[in-house]
């Protein structure tokens, strides 16, 4: 708990709101800029004494729905109640972007026209690509939920699986524990438990995996994918974490020293000319992101 920056923080947030902007009257002579100490009390439903311990940096530390309260009364939006939180010892509650992709993280990724680009949920799921995305994982957008999650279609259909066998063991290691740390941020959720527990009934090598219980969030990881139109490409994989939680955007790089550039630059002629073709879109054989 930082006592002395939560206190200079609930101070000048008071000294910020007027009487009107938490509805209430302004009163005669009102001698303190902003709301009073007993006021922002008043509207957090907490005792005016430890309200003003709070603000004299002594006292005993507020539970998070107490900060949770104050931070309402005193109008705070969501960053603002975050550093509350963080101020008086507490973790913020994780961010949900609810599958939702904003704007910029769409612009940043059609900026990078010669790199595969992917964004995706927490749990697995494709949410959006650039072009040259949807040439690397062409036959998920515009499917339902279940069969854009790249979780889901690699324990279920292993022997559909866009890499070399060598490398299963890995990957499949790497999918459960990014998968475990979802489930820690969330705190177990419905979502992150009906996903668990539908993989556990399809799939004996996810829960002997599960029950290991690993936890890690890959940032960067080495990929090899097996396409069908130009063969094998190895990527580096770097994962740029946004501050929903719950999406990430996944970025495509040529590994040096092997032919990955050529093979994408391919990449990018053949997905155009599928995209432009819609025989060739229905007769392409979709495959998978990893």
């Amino acid at each position: 708990m930082d006592r002395r920056g939560l206190a200079d923080f609930l101070r000048r947030r008071r000294e910020q709101l007027r009487p009107v902007d938490a509805g209430l009257p302004a009163g005669p002579r009102r001698r303190t800029p902003g709301l009073r100490r007993e006021e922002v009390a008043m509207l957090a439903g907490v005792s005016v004494d430890h309200y003003t311990r709070l603000e004299q940096a002594r006292g005993s530390a507020p539970s998070a729905s107490v900060v949770a309260a104050i931070a309402q009364a005193l109008h705070c939006d969501r960053e603002q109640r975050d550093h509350l939180l963080r101020l008086s010892g507490h973790a913020p509650p994780p961010r949900r972007a609810g599958h939702h992709v904003r704007p910029g993280l769409i612009a940043l990724g059609n900026r990078l026209t010669d790199l595969p680009v992917v964004v995706l949920t927490d749990l697995g799921e494709v949410l959006w690509t650039n072009p040259l995305g949807q040439a690397l994982v062409g036959g998920l957008l515009g499917t339902s939920s279940q069969a854009r999650n790249i979780l889901w279609r690699w324990f279920t259909e292993p022997s559909a699986r866009p890499m070399p066998s060598e490398h299963w063991e890995r990957i499949s290691a790497a999918h459960v524990s990014d998968l475990r740390a979802a489930s820690a941020r969330r705190g177990g959720d419905a979502e992150v438990s009906a996903l668990v527990h539908a993989l556990q009934e399809r799939s004996a090598e996810f829960s002997r995996l599960w029950a290991l219980h690993d936890v890690t969030q890959r940032q960067s990881d080495l990929k090899v994918f097996l396409h069908p139109e130009v063969g094998a490409i190895e990527l580096r994989c770097e994962v740029l974490l946004t501050p929903d939680e719950d999406v990430s955007m996944h970025a495509f790089f040529p590994l040096e020293g092997t032919d990955a550039a050529e093979k994408l630059e391919l990449l990018g002629v053949i997905g155009t000319q599928v995209l432009q073709d819609p025989e060739a879109q229905r007769v392409r054989r979709p495959w998978r992101a990893t």
